[in-house]
């Protein structure tokens, strides 16, 4: 994969954390509480981070589970595996990685997976 879709791809898992973050935050008291006086900067590093209890209760299950799937894609990209499916291995398609940077598995895999689980 060529570097300046992978440039472009980590800055954009950065900012959905940061969006998302943000947007708890705003939404709710304990959250604004514990990301009150942090640099912005810090907000993409704070998923990361060990997370006290009162932050896993503010975050809601969706929200932590892509928070999760968002991190391990800005780890893949370090370590040179992103854009593979973890599944079969295959390249995933720019498309999908566009449309969803934090995608695991290609399409194939991931409706397989998804007719399995019904």
């Amino acid at each position: 994969m060529e570097q300046a879709f992978l440039e472009k791809m980590d800055k954009s898992l950065s900012d959905l954390k940061t969006d998302i973050i943000s947007n708890l935050a705003a939404g709710n008291v304990d959250f604004k509480e514990i990301v009150g006086g942090m640099n912005p900067k810090d907000f993409a590093d704070l998923a990361s981070d060990d997370i006290d209890r009162k932050m896993i209760e503010a975050i809601g299950s969706a929200d932590l589970k892509r928070l999760k799937a968002i991190d391990s894609a800005i780890t893949r990209i370090k370590q040179g595996k992103y854009g593979l499916c973890v599944r079969c291995g295959k390249k995933i398609p720019q498309e999908r990685l566009e449309a969803m940077p934090y995608a695991l598995m290609c399409i194939e895999c991931k409706s397989a997976e998804e007719r399995r689980n019904r």
